[in-house]
């Protein structure tokens, strides 16, 4: 996973985060290296990421992370205010992520898309949305909701927004092809459309996250799409 968050966002209070206690520092000269500053908030987000990746596993406690970190809690609340602040940091990565990988594929086609070009384009944003989900199952838990189920509620909603953006994308991608098709109400239809590839979308990530993450979410994915979009 790359850097979600902003490595000076947080001081570096990594000298203590082992708490070997006094004797322990005494008795090992050559402590763990230090790390860099921002580099202990990534290790955080990324062990979080990891632990999430378990096919089955149980709510994901402080506790657990701080021992697959070998540091304390208090070590991990000097990085993070609460535990809802660190999935707030991989909801991040998933947004800065995605929303960049979408600003990349609308750039590469027209301003306006024309027809087929605008629904290729909308193919292409839920293709690569299902490959970033299967290269970081973790995420794909924060982004159903499975991991968010006893976090704060804020978290759910802010994923809620992140879909509603990318149906927006999606929307906006379709019009010009309602437009070509002589459609009499194009925004409808754009929206319908939008509709049915998030809906599609999200399943494949539901389906992802329950099968333990054995069912691929980009299985048949190009037939899948040609007959949603009605490609030719």
């Amino acid at each position: 996973m790359n850097d979600p968050a902003d490595p000076t966002a947080a001081p570096s209070d990594d000298a203590t985060d082992t708490d070997t206690g006094a004797s322990g520092a005494a008795a090992e000269p050559a402590a763990r290296k230090r790390p860099k500053p921002g580099e202990r908030r990534v290790q955080i987000l990324q062990t979080l990421a990891e632990m999430l990746e378990q096919p089955g596993a149980e709510r994901v406690t402080t506790a657990a992370l701080a021992a697959r970190l070998a540091v304390s809690e208090a070590a991990l609340y000097r990085h993070f205010a609460s535990k809802a602040q660190m999935f707030e940091g991989l909801i991040e990565f998933i947004e800065q992520t995605v929303f960049t990988l979408i600003n990349q594929i609308t750039e590469r086609t027209p301003a306006s898309p024309v027809g087929a070009d605008g629904a290729r384009q909308a193919g292409q944003v839920v293709a690569m949305l299902l490959q970033f989900a299967e290269k970081n199952p973790g995420m794909t838990r924060v982004m159903v909701g499975d991991a968010l189920v006893f976090e704060n509620e804020r978290l759910q909603q802010r994923m809620n927004q992140f879909f509603d953006k990318v149906e927006a994308t999606l929307r906006q991608s379709l019009r010009p092809a309602a437009e070509q098709d002589g459609s009499a109400t194009p925004t409808v239809d754009a929206q319908v459309g939008a509709s049915v590839l998030t809906a599609f979308a999200v399943g494949r990530l539901q389906r992802f996250a329950r099968s333990g993450f054995k069912r691929s979410p980009t299985e048949h994915l190009e037939a899948s799409l040609t007959r949603l979009l009605q490609l030719p």
